[in-house]
């Protein structure tokens, strides 16, 4: 009897003191860089002779963030094919610290075919489809597009660099999630937790859940995007936004990103309840 497929190791690095933060850990981007060699890696492994860039282009990414990743820590990953979703394939990934063993981080990755000129895509997908592996997911009910998204605000706007982009030419999905992050930080001061509040009172931001939808084909370097954002959600000590990332010149609406994270005490590295004045500002900016 042939051995039931599992996940299997797929990156294996660790984290360096200039990727973290000024909340002292791990920025979201980087794990976004991370996730795509992951699932390149396990494409190659299970449909060699293709490469995974040329065949598969990623279009959402649900994260959830189990614990924190600090400069030093050393991180693994292990992939498997989860599941089909029509002609796209979904890979899981578990983000472990590897000096615990601990899982860090769950993903659920969704990439779908490109157009290949010279065909061999749906033996490819047969092949990933074969090796299908167990997976318990950890829950991502669907969100509804932001309502009254005209009280959005404006929080990025900037070219893409060719530093950005990857081996196909398009923005990176680190390239992305560093915008989007960003723009978290803008609709922070919008309400009063600004730069200095966080630094006076040693307080930060801590993301627990990210949800990436690539809506159009990725812009190329020397393209300009805009964002806007909004609060969706306010509680005791936790903060909900949705980003929007439009193309400059076409408008065109081309990624989604909704964000959750907690109010952080930097020195107890928990979550702490908003300081009432902060939350009511906050309670008056959120989205129907």
């Amino acid at each position: 009897m042939a051995e039931p497929a599992r996940l299997v190791e797929t990156y294996r690095s660790a984290v360096a003191a200039w990727e973290c933060d000024v909340m002292g850990h791990l920025t979201i981007a980087l794990y976004f860089d991370r996730f795509a060699d992951a699932a390149a890696s396990l494409i190659e492994r299970l449909a060699p002779g293709l490469p995974p860039g040329a065949a598969w282009r990623s279009n959402r990414l649900l994260v959830r963030y189990k614990r924190e990743l600090r400069a030093g820590d050393g991180i693994a990953i292990r992939s498997g094919v989860i599941g089909e979703d029509g002609e796209a394939v979904v890979i899981g990934h578990e983000l472990v610290a590897t000096e615990e063993d601990e899982v860090a981080t769950l993903v659920e990755h969704r990439l779908v075919p490109r157009a290949l000129p010279y065909g061999g895509g749906g033996e490819v997908r047969r092949r990933l489809a074969a090796a299908a592996a167990p997976w318990v997911s950890p829950g991502f009910p669907p969100l509804a597009d932001p309502a009254q998204a005209e009280r959005m605000i404006p929080t990025g706007a900037n070219r893409v660099k060719a530093a950005e982009v990857d081996e196909r030419g398009e923005l990176a999905l680190s390239g992305y999630v560093h915008r989007f992050a960003y723009a978290g930080l803008h609709v922070c001061h919008a309400f009063g937790m600004t730069a200095g509040y966080m630094r006076e009172q040693r307080r930060g931001l801590s993301t627990f859940e990210t949800r990436l939808h690539l809506l159009a084909p990725p812009p190329g370097a020397g393209e300009g995007v805009e964002l806007r954002s909004g609060l969706v959600g306010v509680g005791n000590s936790s903060l909900r936004m949705v980003h929007e990332m439009r193309g400059t010149q076409s408008g065109e609406r081309l990624a989604l990103f909704h964000q959750s994270a907690v109010h952080l005490d930097m020195e107890a590295r928990r979550s702490t309840p908003l300081p009432p004045a902060l939350r009511e500002k906050a309670q008056a900016l959120v989205l129907a």
